[in-house]
């Protein structure tokens, strides 16, 4: 039997209720995070957690836990589901109320997180994936992690039915990031990946990727590039807490250099499964 967090209390599945009228399922007016677990560990958890804080303060709800009470409560649930490597899922809503669009007075903010378990992606990390180039049509506020998804959903779909791994966004000519992770160009030695503006999530795996370059002396430019630009990088990939580094071979049909993934990407693979196994035996 699965535990799922409800409300400060672990209950399993069947005992989860959630309200006709909660306004994260009539609204989307909620906010969410991802946690890799690699051996049982939480991984960058407190950068998780952080971040959930973080957004829920910007659409103006309060997470009902100081982070040390919420981060014990999500380990204690990957310990009850025994998640070796997998994720744990974790959202809050504003709570249940009668539908209407202001912000209720009275509505209790509602928490549910559950795990799964999910290996490493390693053939793909490998081999590489395809992306395909979709314009961004979401909100402007992607700084956020909300759980308004349904332009990233619409463009991963799109991406799907081609055959692409991962959807490229583009807002006109400007590249931003991708459906569900970050984008990165390396060119001539150096990486350039958009800056973490109210257009793009600073994801927890992009601020990782920032350390290891500053310990691997790549230099970082956070810049936006165009469409025609990230076609003609010398390597190009994605990252995110599940992907990882994730090479990205090819863009809309065009191979990018070789079609191989490229020399600094590895290195910065390599670099991110000592930093697993860092933080997995701290």
């Amino acid at each position: 039997m699965e535990w799922i967090l409800s409300n400060g209390e672990i209950v399993k599945e069947q005992d989860l209720e959630i309200s006709k009228e909660d306004r994260g399922y009539q609204f989307g007016d909620g906010i969410y995070e991802v946690i890799r677990v690699y051996e049982g560990d939480l991984f960058t958890a407190t950068e998780h957690i952080d971040r959930f804080y973080a957004s829920a303060e910007k659409i103006r709800i309060t997470v009902p836990y100081t982070k040390d009470v919420f981060h014990k409560m999500l380990h204690d649930l990957v310990e009850l589901n025994q998640i070796d490597n997998g994720q744990v899922y974790v959202q809050i809503t504003r709570g249940a109320a009668p539908r209407n669009h202001q912000f209720p007075e009275n509505a209790e903010p509602v928490v549910v997180g559950y795990t799964k378990s999910v290996e490493r992606p390693v053939e793909f990390l490998e081999n590489g994936v395809k992306a395909l180039l979709v314009e961004d049509v979401r909100w402007l506020r992607c700084d956020i992690k909300s759980l308004n998804l349904l332009g990233n959903v619409m463009a991963k779909q799109q991406a799907y039915e081609e055959g692409y791994f991962e959807a490229i966004l583009h807002r006109g000519d400007t590249v931003t990031e991708g459906s569900s992770s970050n984008m990165y160009g390396i060119k001539d030695g150096v990486l350039y990946t958009h800056p973490a503006t109210n257009l793009i999530l600073n994801g927890i795996t992009r601020r990782v990727i920032f350390e290891l370059c500053d310990e691997l002396g790549i230099d970082v430019i956070e810049t936006a590039f165009t469409k025609q630009q990230a076609l003609e990088m010398d390597e190009f990939f994605m990252s995110s807490t599940t992907s990882e580094v994730m090479p990205v071979i090819e863009i809309s049909g065009q191979k990018i250099a070789d079609g191989s993934p490229g020399e600094l990407t590895r290195k910065l693979q390599k670099a991110f499964e000592a930093r697993i196994k860092l933080g997995v035996i701290s």
